[in-house]
C-alpha cells in the first residue's frame, strides 16, 4: 500500500516483502506534520501512544537540549512528537509550515 498524504510530494509505502530489513528496525522516520498538537490528538484519538510534544531549546543556538511543548512561535522544525507503530518502528512528528488558523478557519 502507498500513502500519499494531500498535496505532498511524498509518500510511505507499507506492505509485506517491500524490504528484507526485520520488522521494527527502522528508528526515526520523520513525518513532517503544519500542525504539531492537531497531529499528536489524532493519533491519542485512534489509540496510539504518542509521547508529549517537545521543542529544541535554544531553538536559535540549538544544543542539544528539549521543553515541553510546542514552539511559542511555531517556528520549522522546532517541535517534535514521537510514537512506536505495531512492528516496533519508531517515528517523529516534526512540524513545518504551521499557519495561524483564522476565524473562518482559513488560511491567513
Amino acid at each position: 500500500m502507498q500513502l500519499t498524504p494531500p498535496g505532498s510530494a511524498c509518500s510511505i509505502q507499507i506492505g509485506l516483502g517491500l524490504t528484507a530489513a526485520p520488522a521494527g528496525s527502522a528508528r526515526a522516520t520523520y513525518l513532517a506534520v503544519t500542525d504539531i498538537e492537531e497531529a499528536r490528538r489524532e493519533l491519542a484519538e485512534r489509540g496510539v501512544t504518542v509521547s508529549d510534544i517537545r521543542r529544541k531549546s535554544p531553538v536559535d543556538d540549538w544544543t542539544g537540549g528539549w521543553q515541553s511543548g510546542a514552539d511559542p512561535q511555531r517556528r520549522d522544525y522546532a517541535s517534535v512528537a514521537s510514537f512506536a507503530d505495531p512492528d516496533g518502528n519508531t517515528w517523529v512528528l516534526q512540524e513545518i509550515g504551521y499557519h495561524i488558523p483564522t476565524a473562518t478557519g482559513g488560511e491567513p
